[in-house]
C-alpha cells in the first residue's frame, strides 16, 4: 500500500482528468435520456436541447458530489491502517452520502428555477438508489485499476531487485574464483623465485628485482572483475621475461595481437593462468624446455580468440584441463559472457598444447 498524505490522496482522485471523466459520464447520460424524451413534447428541437442542458447540469451536480465525497474518504483513509470491512463500510457510506447530496442539490437548483416544484420522495429515493449503484461501480473499478498498476508496481520493483541480486551475486562470484586465482598464480610464481635464489643467488636477486616490478604493475588491477587485452599481454610478457631468467634458453615466447583487439574485455588473470598452466605441465618437465606462443585473432560472428600454444610435452602428464586454475578460468568467463565464451583445450601438432579461448562480440563493445 502506498503512503500518500491526505492531500495527495485527495488529489489523485479529485483532479482534472477524473472531473473531465465525470463530465463525459453525465453528458452520454443525458444523451441518451433527451433521446428518449425527443418527441414527447410539443416545444420542438429547441426545447430538447434546453432540456438536455439542464438534464446534463443536474446529472454534474450528482457525479461532482460523488466525486469530492470519495475523494474526501481517500483523504480519511490515506496513511492509516483500517481493516478491510470498515474501509468499505466507511467507502460505502460515501457513496450513499455522495449521491444523497447530489440529489439534494440537484433539487435544491431546480426549486430555483420553479419555485412550485415539490419534492417528491420516489423520486428522492430513486435517483439516489441510482446514482449510489453508478458512484458504487465507478468506486470500485477505480480500486481494482489502482490495484492493478500497483500489483504492476511491485513487479516491477521485484524484477528490478532480483537484477541486482543476480548481479551481486555474480560479482562475489567472480570475486571468489579471482581470491583463489590469485594465491594459485602468486604462490606458484614465489616458489620458482625461491628455487632460483637458492641455485643461483645473483640471478635470483635480479629476478626478485624483476618479480616486484612485476606485482608492482599486477597488483592494483588483481582486484578487478574485468581487465583488458592489452593489460592482460602485458602481464603475460612480464610474467614470461621472469621464467626466462630462470630457464634461460629453455623457454622462448612470442606474442602476436591486432592493435584493434587490445581492448577487448575479460576477466582479470585469464591469460597468465593459460601461460603458467602451459609452463607447468607443458615445457618444465621437458629438459630441452620449448616455446609459447601468445596470438589473438578475429573469430566468426564478430567475436575473437585468444590462444596460449606451446610445443611441450602434451597431455601426457598434464591435469588435461582439470585443474583449478582451468577450472577457475571457465567459471569465470561463464559467470562474465555465459555461453558465449568458452575455453577449449587441444592437442597441438606435432606435440603440445594449444589452450583457446573464445570470445563473443560483447567483449569488444
Amino acid at each position: 500500500m502506498e503512503d500518500l498524505s491526505p492531500l495527495q490522496a485527495f488529489r489523485r482522485v479529485c483532479n482534472l482528468r477524473m472531473l473531465a471523466g465525470v463530465y463525459y459520464f453525465c453528458l452520454l447520460y443525458a444523451i441518451s435520456r433527451a433521446l428518449t424524451w425527443y418527441g414527447e413534447g410539443d416545444g420542438g428541437l429547441r426545447d430538447a436541447l434546453f432540456d438536455l442542458v439542464r438534464f446534463s447540469r443536474q446529472c454534474l451536480l450528482t457525479g461532482v458530489s460523488l466525486l469530492v465525497m470519495v475523494a474526501l474518504t481517500e483523504a480519511l483513509l490515506a496513511g492509516r491502517r483500517w481493516r478491510l470491512p470498515a474501509a468499505l463500510t466507511v467507502r460505502a457510506g460515501a457513496v450513499g452520502l455522495g449521491a444523497a447530496l447530489g440529489t439534494l442539490l440537484r433539487y435544491v437548483v431546480a426549486a430555483m428555477d420553479d419555485p412550485g416544484l415539490k419534492l417528491k420522495p420516489g423520486w428522492m429515493v430513486s435517483t439516489i438508489a441510482l446514482w449510489a449503484l453508478l458512484g458504487g461501480m465507478a468506486y470500485a473499478l477505480l480500486l481494482v485499476s489502482r490495484a492493478q498498476r500497483a500489483g504492476r508496481d511491485e513487479l516491477t520493483r521485484l524484477f528490478r531487485e532480483r537484477e541486482a541480486l543476480k548481479t551481486q551475486q555474480t560479482e562475489a562470484q567472480l570475486s571468489a574464483l579471482n581470491a583463489q586465482i590469485e594465491p594459485h598464480f602468486l604462490f606458484n610464481t614465489l616458489a620458482n623465485v625461491k628455487r632460483l635464489y637458492e641455485t643461483q643467488p645473483e640471478r635470483g636477486r635480479d629476478m626478485l628485482v624483476a618479480l616486484i616490478a612485476y606485482l608492482r604493475a599486477a597488483l592494483p588491477g588483481m582486484r578487478r572483475h574485468e581487465s583488458t587485452l592489452a593489460d592482460e599481454l602485458e602481464l603475460v610478457r612480464h610474467y614470461l621475461a621472469i621464467l626466462q631468467m630462470r630457464m634461460g634458453e629453455r623457454l622462448s615466447f612470442d606474442i602476436a595481437a591486432p592493435p584493434e583487439l587490445l581492448e577487448a574485455r575479460l576477466p582479470t588473470l585469464v591469460l597468465p593462468t593459460l601461460v603458467e598452466n602451459a609452463i607447468k605441465h607443458g615445457l618444465s618437465p621437458l629438459p630441452e624446455g620449448g616455446h609459447i606462443e601468445i596470438r589473438a585473432g578475429h573469430a566468426a560472428g564478430g567475436g575473437l580468440t585468444v590462444e596460449v600454444a606451446d610445443n611441450g610435452q602434451g597431455f601426457g602428464s598434464a591435469s588435461g584441463g582439470a585443474g583449478v586454475g582451468l577450472a577457475n578460468t571457465r567459471a569465470r568467463l561463464a559467470a562474465r559472457f555465459g555461453d558465449a565464451a568458452a575455453l577449449e583445450l587441444e592437442a597441438a601438432q606435432p606435440h603440445g598444447v594449444v589452450a583457446r579461448v573464445r570470445l563473443p562480440a560483447e567483449a569488444l563493445a
